[in-house]
Formats: C-alpha cells, sequence, structure tokens
C-alpha cells in the first residue's frame, strides 16, 4: 500500500528586528496608558514649561513701626519744710504734664525721712505727692545719703518704696547691695533701661568699714578732695547692670560744685570711663546752675552735667531754675536697635509768693502770660528773673 508523504508545516519566518519592534510597542502603549490614567487620577500633575509658568507676584511686609519711649528727668530736690499732700501737689500743678507725661521719671532726692532724725529730714507727704505727680524713681545717692546714718538711709528707702516709687544708688546694708548689684532694670513696652546712680560724696561723712557698698561712690577720696576717681566701684556696678543685657544703660550722678558752674577734669574723665563702659547717657545733678547739655560726639552719648535745683527751700534757693530733661530713646523697627534720638527740655522756676507758698513754674509758659496780661501773672521782678534765667539755660544747650 503506498505511503503518503506528508509535507512538513512551513514555519513563518519573523525577522528578529521586528519581534524588539512590536515588544517595544507593547511596552510604551501599556506606558502610556499608564501615564494617561495617572493623570486622569491626579497622580500626576501636569509640569508647566519655564516660559509658560506665571510670574510670582512677591507682596511686600510691612516693617515694624519703631517703638518711641520718653525718660524725663530732673534736678534736686530738697524740701524740709512740712506740708500736706495737697500742699505739695499744688506747688507741682502747673508742672505736672511735664512730669507724668513720660514712661519713666527721675529725680534727686536730697533728703532724709527718719522719724527720728537729727538733722535736715523731709516729710513722707512729700514723697506722696511726688508719686502722684508721676515720679517713678528717686536718686538717693547725694550728699545726704547718710545726714542721719545707715538707720535714716534705711527709713528713707522703706519711705520711698512705700509711697510707690524706687530708690536708686543706696543700700542698707551690704546685703541689699548684692541683692540688688547697684542698678535698676525697667522694661517699657518692650524696651530694657538700666538705671545706675553715683555721687561724688555725703558732705565729708564717711562709711564705716563693711559699709561700703552701702552708697555708690564716683571717688575714693569722697571725703576731701576728689580727685581719685573710683574706677573699680563705677566697673563694678556698670558690669553688673551689663549682665541684664539692657539695650539702653543712664547713670545719675550727683557731682561737680555746688555753686561752680565749671566743669571739672575729673567730671571728664568719668564720662570717658562710663562711654567705654557702654553708658549711653549721664545726667548731673548737684550744681545749682544748669550745666551744658547735649551729645558728646557722633557715636549718641548724651551728657547733661547738671540739670539745677528743681524744688529747694526758699533759703536755699539760688538760681532758682532748672531744667526737667526729656529724653526720647527708640527702638528701630526694622534693625532692632536701641538708641536716644532726641532730647527736649522745659525750663522750670521757682516762684514763692508773698504768703510763703510755692509754685513751680514752666518758665516760657509764665512768661507768655505775663506778656498777655493774663489775671493771676507773676510780679515785674519775677518775669525779669525767669527771662535771665531763660537766656541763661539756653545758652548751656547744644
Amino acid at each position: 500500500m503506498a505511503k503518503h508523504y506528508r509535507a512538513p508545516r512551513m514555519r513563518r519566518y519573523i525577522p528578529r528586528r521586528t519581534k524588539w519592534a512590536v515588544g517595544l510597542t507593547a511596552v510604551a502603549v501599556i506606558l502610556i496608558g499608564l501615564l494617561v490614567a495617572g493623570f486622569l487620577k491626579g497622580w500626576i500633575k501636569v509640569p508647566q514649561w519655564p516660559w509658560e509658568k506665571e510670574p510670582e507676584v512677591t507682596v511686600p511686609t510691612e516693617p515694624k513701626p519703631d517703638t518711641v519711649i520718653h525718660l524725663v528727668a530732673g534736678g534736686d530736690v530738697k524740701i524740709t519744710a512740712p506740708g500736706t499732700v495737697e500742699d505739695h501737689l499744688t506747688a507741682l500743678t502747673d508742672i505736672l504734664p511735664a512730669l507724668s507725661g513720660a514712661d519713666l521719671t527721675a529725680l534727686n532726692f536730697e533728703g532724709n525721712v527718719y522719724a527720728d532724725a537729727t538733722d535736715r529730714t523731709s516729710s513722707p507727704q512729700l514723697l506722696d505727692a511726688l508719686r502722684q505727680g508721676g515720679v517713678d524713681v528717686l536718686q538717693t545717692a547725694n550728699s545726704e545719703s547718710i545726714t542721719n546714718g545707715l538707720l535714716g538711709l534705711m527709713a528713707t528707702n522703706n519711705a520711698i518704696r512705700n509711697a510707690g516709687m524706687q530708690p536708686l544708688g543706696t543700700y542698707a546694708t551690704e546685703a541689699e547691695y548684692e541683692q540688688h548689684r547697684g542698678y535698676l532694670i525697667y522694661e517699657i513696652r518692650g524696651i530694657r533701661i538700666a538705671l545706675v546712680a553715683f555721687t561724688k560724696g555725703m558732705d565729708d561723712r564717711k562709711l564705716l568699714e563693711g559699709n561700703e557698698h552701702c552708697v555708690n561712690l564716683l571717688y575714693t577720696d569722697y571725703t576731701s578732695t576728689y580727685k581719685e576717681v573710683n574706677k573699680t566701684g563705677i566697673t563694678e556696678v556698670i558690669r553688673a547692670a551689663q549682665e541684664e543685657e539692657p539695650d539702653l544703660i543712664v547713670a545719675m550722678l550727683h557731682w561737680g560744685g555746688r555753686t561752680s558752674d565749671q566743669i571739672s577734669g575729673t567730671q571728664k574723665q568719668i564720662v570717658k570711663l562710663m562711654k567705654n563702659l557702654g553708658v549711653d547717657a549721664v545726667i548731673g545733678t548737684h550744681s545749682r546752675h544748669v550745666q551744658k547739655m547735649g551729645f558728646e560726639d557722633q557715636d549718641g552719648m548724651f551728657v547733661a552735667y547738671s540739670l539745677g535745683d528743681f524744688m529747694v527751700d526758699r533759703e536755699n534757693v539760688t538760681t532758682g531754675y532748672s531744667v526737667l530733661l526729656d529724653l526720647e530713646i527708640t527702638r528701630d523697627g526694622a534693625t532692632g536697635q536701641v538708641r536716644i534720638t532726641g532730647y527736649d527740655y522745659v525750663p522750670v522756676y521757682q516762684y514763692y509768693r508773698e504768703d510763703g507758698k510755692l509754685e513751680m513754674l514752666r518758665i516760657r509758659e509764665a512768661m507768655a502770660a505775663y506778656e498777655s496780661n493774663y489775671i493771676g501773672r507773676v510780679p515785674e521782678d519775677v518775669y525779669n528773673a525767669m527771662r535771665s534765667a531763660l537766656s541763661q539755660i539756653e545758652s548751656k544747650v547744644k
């Protein structure tokens, strides 16, 4: 039987190159599908080409505003005559806006408030009136610091605190000095001010051994010639204040000649020392004259050598005039830097009327009232004295 031959099945030949093309096409189709699905589902964001991007709008930020505060300082307060709170406030009526309108107000209180005092004592009612008038700080490092000994100093500081103010520059004991370290810190709207106070001496009175820090002193020879500057003591207090990282340091100094209008060589040495230690302002008292004031140099240190007698007993009046100094202190909103940016002053005259009552008068306003023939104006001789005082004051200000 014949066998049928079955031809072998022919395979279709596909070139290898074609196989690769087909495979790549399949992969591409799958990837494109995934991309399309990703765009549709939001898994993949459509990129923007640089030339398609909209320009970014930069909104300028508002700079922080400057912060401005005012420190007002006055000269010596030396009132021993008795009087009620109302009596003392009445004497201050005309100048109350200048006292109470500041953020921080300081005077030099040259007196003692001590029930068992044997010499030159002031009344608690005077302190209450000063506080109600807007005073915050009383410098107690001055000629009267230990007039009635350390007991008088302690009683005076306690009376000042009881009236709602703070004493500056004196301490009843070494332990109290160690607690306060010779300075005060005030923070006003975020601006930190350190206050320090020193005196040239205490009317030839000497601190006993073991009480050397009870009064901040400018000289080591404070009972005699005032020639040896107390560099160690001054540096100790100011560096302690610096540790508090204040924005500004203000030094209140009771110094110079009482009736002299001259600036001594050691006063200039003290100014230089304090500047090197970082003090921003020096405010002086003790001289009954208003002495020169202004910025010492381009670095911005401010010095007022003496503000004059602010408020004293009738028998102690000499020149009769003083100034209330107003320091403008600014924190720059852009840089954060704090510095003294300006100053102004109110000339003040002490007018003791025929009935013995004291009136503290703003010289310019009182002169204007006289010239306008207002009721209650001062007598002609007082007007002439105020005109002379204003001329003297203006000659001292830079």
